[in-house]
């Protein structure tokens, strides 16, 4: 019978350093990253602006969370196919079509949500 791996800090600590060196390879690599980056702090500017209600900053947290998760999805799918099949191939091609479209999918979910919180504001 196998024994479970013992518990370590040190482990627990260097998983860490790979997830955070995975968040920063997103933002200094993908350009799509940077621009969900930008449209965050913008989201977040008008939600202290408008001074949106709890229930509100828990959708736009969500939303944004998500949001960048997809994006990070999207590209370690892409790096994988593009590692293994650097030539044009119409699977690896719907796979990273797929993953693209899931990507833009979420943001326009995250863009309605924020025009149903926003716009009463702005009008308002």
């Amino acid at each position: 019978m196998n024994q479970p791996d013992k518990f370590s800090w040190k482990a627990r600590a260097r998983s860490f350093r790979y997830a955070f060196q995975g968040i920063r390879t997103l933002f200094l690599t993908e350009h799509n990253a940077r621009i969900h980056a930008l449209a965050t702090i913008l989201v977040i500017i008008a939600g202290f602006l408008f001074k949106i209600s709890p229930e509100e900053w828990m959708v736009v947290i969500i939303c944004i969370g998500t949001v960048l998760m997809a994006e990070s999805f999207n590209s370690a799918i892409e790096a994988l196919a593009d590692k293994i099949s650097p030539d044009k191939d119409p699977l690896i091609g719907k796979a990273k079509d797929l993953a693209a479209g899931a990507v833009l999918l979420f943001v326009i979910a995250a863009v309605a949500a924020g025009l149903i919180i926003f716009i009463p504001k702005i009008i308002g």
